[in-house]
């Protein structure tokens, strides 16, 4: 309430007057004893709007709010209507003190949202842990964090494995490994011991401060609509200015002509009055930014980070989705597809072996076929001399027999005869064989994301119906991928230069927004080509999250159709505020003129739209 204290004074001094005046106070009824108590209410809320009015003058701007408000509260005063002169400035410094705490709101929720870097950091100096500001902490030196606390600030991994919980930054809910000498970022949650990490970047160049600044700064980036509404606002008040001075002049001047038409300056000048307050451009040049920046807020809570209000805009004229694929439309990492025996051999025989075979290595390969066999309950048998053959794979003795797993070319090496139609696999395959037999093999490819079909679908859905998937992997990987999520056109084999050309083919066709979504640096050429460039941000390069207009946190490839209905819902409510705002001025805009609406109707009226417009612009960041 403290914000508030002048407008209380003002609101009570202004009631009471009125109230003396309905009440037939006899002292009250002095001309100069009102016009000070008035003078009185009105210099809280008033000075520091002249004030604001002088300093445009002193710099030129002639034509703003300020200007409006002072004009039309000292010409009702001087007209006598000093209530409605205390009341012109009242609800107008009411009004944008609503405004100022709705935009305070919405950006301390976006900062509160995404800022859970902690206040302390524990760092270790002579030997001894000690607290500090992560801010003070310098790059080398190294952090302790214990289980359950958040890290502090980005560095590189101490000791062994440790789990962690990274959903502040990714918004995945599984906890990931993080072994020694790999990147933790600030914000992560250590999940099952202590760990330490060395500091590899200072506090305010944090992963997560990068974030934080790109939400930041978003509302500088204008939306087309927020740039023509200010360009209107500054025609707009200089010819409301010129047609409140005509409703003054123009009846004098025709008074002149027509002797019989009494003209009295009070009169006209108090239509005039009127007109300026509700022509007042107040609820189009907040709300309006106010709107796009509940739009950054609300996608913000989605893992989404548009880097400007213009990205909100330039999202929903798309209609063209371009995909990479590996990191975007796939995890990334192998999976098991199909498992197949040969030559006699059991099925769960020939995957014990394998996996026996595998189990110590940490090749991503290896690690994704020991999943998969302990997945369908089958334990691993043991391994004696273990020996690998860079290129080719591995050779082990599994119950004193010589066990070979790896490509064909190993097999090949070895004189191991195989069907002939493994070489030619586009996937990749691991092949197993027993004492110089073929025993059977395993096709792995990379696997989709969890949610890249509902990604495809629910763009369907919003008729981006134009989906492609540009990728440097083999075609028949890219083709049958691109099959299984529903997508019709997909291109392999290609370079960053091929991607970059294909681009600029869709965006030569006449009417076609194109929106490109990838991970890899790479990709970041474009990224910078689309009309807007989608990033994974979760796990991407910092090239492609640097370069990108819009980043998924999540890197969940069904948050971009989310980030194209919040950029529609966002215009939308954009735009009825714009209807409301004239269609309410224009009405009482006419009304005063013709000398039917009065001061105290413009007041509320330019006050009342001031607000309903803040309040459907805040409802954007519930959605």
């Amino acid at each position: 309430m403290k914000q508030y204290v002048k407008e209380i004074v003002s609101f009570i001094l202004l009631v009471s007057g009125i109230g003396m005046t309905w009440g037939n106070a006899a002292w009250f009824g002095e001309g100069h004893v009102r016009a000070m108590w008035y003078a009185v209410a009105f210099l809280p809320v008033g000075l520091p709007v002249l004030r604001e009015a002088v300093g445009c003058l002193w710099e030129r701007e002639y034509f703003n709010e300020f200007m409006l408000m002072s004009v039309a509260a000292l010409g009702a005063f001087y007209i006598g209507e000093y209530p409605e002169g205390v009341a012109v400035m009242l609800f107008y410094s009411v009004g944008e003190k609503f405004q100022d705490a709705a935009v305070e709101r919405a950006r301390s929720r976006v900062k509160a949202l995404l800022d859970v870097r902690p206040e302390v950091a524990a760092v270790v100096r002579g030997g001894s842990v000690v607290a500090e500001v992560p801010a003070n902490v310098q790059v080398g030196e190294t952090v302790e964090v214990k289980a359950g606390e958040r890290v502090p600030l980005d560095g590189v991994m101490l000791g062994e494995t440790a789990a962690f919980n990274t959903s502040a930054l990714t918004g995945e809910s599984l906890p990931r490994d993080i072994r020694q000498g790999e990147s933790v970022l600030a914000g992560m949650i250590a999940m099952d011991r202590v760990v330490r990490v060395r500091v590899m970047r200072p506090y305010d160049r944090s992963e997560l401060a990068r974030v934080l600044e790109m939400v930041q700064n978003a509302t500088e980036r204008k939306a087309p609509t927020e740039l023509f509404i200010r360009r209107f606002a500054r025609v707009y008040t200089p010819v409301v200015t010129g047609l409140a001075v005509l409703i003054v002049l123009l009846p004098f001047i025709y008074s002149l002509a027509q002797p019989g038409f009494a003209y009295v300056f009070d009169d006209w000048l108090y239509r005039a009055l009127v007109f300026l307050v509700i022509s007042c451009p107040c609820a189009l040049v907040v709300s309006i930014p106010l709107g796009y920046f509940g739009g950054i807020g609300a996608a913000s809570r989605h893992g989404i980070l548009f880097k400007g209000g213009n990205y909100l805009d330039a999202i929903t004229r798309v209609n063209t989705v371009v995909f990479d694929k590996t990191g975007t439309l796939t995890r990334g990492e192998f999976e098991v597809r199909e498992a197949h025996a040969g030559n006699g051999f059991e099925a769960d025989t020939m995957l014990a072996i394998v996996a026996a075979a595998e189990g110590n290595s940490t090749h991503p390969v290896a690690k994704a076929v020991v999943r998969y066999v302990r997945l369908r309950g089958i334990e691993p048998l043991a391994v004696t001399d273990a020996k690998e053959l860079p290129g080719h794979g591995l050779s082990v003795r599994v119950d004193g027999r010589e066990v070979l797993v790896g490509n064909t070319r190993l097999l090949d090496t070895n004189g191991v005869t195989y069907p002939a139609g493994l070489a030619s696999v586009p996937e990749t395959v691991v092949v197993c064989a027993v004492d110089g037999v073929y025993a059977g093999y395993l096709l792995l490819a990379d696997a989709p994301k969890e949610d890249a079909a509902d990604a495809v679908a629910a763009l369907k859905s919003l008729n981006i119906n134009n989906i492609e998937v540009l990728s440097g992997d083999k075609q028949a990987i890219v083709t049958k991928l691109a099959k299984s999520l529903g997508i019709d056109k997909a291109y392999g084999d290609l370079l960053p230069a091929d991607k970059v050309a294909r681009l600029e083919e869709l965006k030569a066709e006449p009417g076609r927004k194109v929106a490109f979504a990838g991970d890899g640096i790479n990709d970041a050429p474009v990224l910078a080509l689309a009309d807007v460039g989608i990033a994974m941000g979760g796990l991407g390069s910092d090239a492609a999250i640097e370069i990108a207009d819009v980043v998924i946190q999540t890197d969940q490839p069904s948050k971009i159709a989310t980030a194209v209905k919040i950029g529609k819902v966002t215009r939308r409510v954009v735009w009825q505020n714009i209807a409301l705002a004239f269609g309410v001025k224009l009405v009482v805009l006419v009304l005063g003129a013709f000398g039917v609406a009065t001061m105290w109707e413009a007041v509320f009226a330019d006050v009342g739209v001031a607000l309903l417009a803040i309040l459907n612009a805040i409802r954007i960041q519930v959605k």
